[in-house]
């Protein structure tokens, strides 16, 4: 249950807001919300199955070797999470709404958005969080299924409260979040190795 709930909150924190939101949220600008959902998950179920079996086969090696590269992800997803989220580009999204849904097939539309988020998820803070916390946790299907469960919720979201949630609440504020908690994991995965 540990692994589960561990993996939900930390892939929750760090996709709220971020690229899967916002690009899920276009798609469903563009099409028609029911295939937007299903392509999309479907991706983070592919998603999170290849992390959950990078991460187990992490668990094949040495324990301090494990402890140090489960280190180095959340270090490395730290600064991406702190790199985007202290940056001064432009804060939001072009808004899409105003094409409307497009008729498109549902098989098309479910297509191309599954395309979108599986190339969006690759190497992305979640996978590499999904990817440690299966190599820290003996239990990849809670880690899986919780990584998974937050993905779709934030799709959820995207898809049926849109721009709303973007407008109230700063995406840099979450993602600065994220990333001092993705430090501190590093952090704490590291002090493992010393004492």
């Amino acid at each position: 249950m540990v692994a589960l709930v561990s993996a939900f909150g930390l892939v929750l924190a760090v996709e709220l807001l971020d690229k899967t939101l916002v690009a899920t949220l276009v798609l469903t600008t563009r099409f028609r919300a029911w295939p937007v959902f299903a392509g999309v998950c479907v991706a983070f179920a592919v998603q999170c199955v290849i992390a959950v079996l990078f991460g187990k086969a992490l668990t094949l090696l040495p324990d301090a070797l494990v402890t140090t590269i489960v280190a180095v992800l959340f270090g490395v997803g730290a600064f991406m999470l702190l790199r985007e989220g202290f940056s001064t580009g432009v804060d939001g999204e072009e808004d899409a709404s105003r094409s409307g849904p497009n008729p498109v097939t549902f098989l098309r539309s479910a297509i191309t958005s599954f395309g979108v988020l599986f190339a969006a998820e690759w190497g992305d803070a979640s996978q590499l969080a999904t990817a440690s916390l299966a190599a820290r946790f003996d239990n990849p299907f809670a880690v899986g299924l919780g990584a998974f469960v937050a993905l779709v919720s934030v799709a959820g979201l995207a898809v049926f409260i849109g721009q709303k949630v973007r407008s109230r609440i700063r995406p840099k504020l979450i993602q600065r979040c994220a990333g001092f908690v993705f430090a501190g994991f590093s952090l704490f995965a590291l002090a493992q190795l010393v004492f």
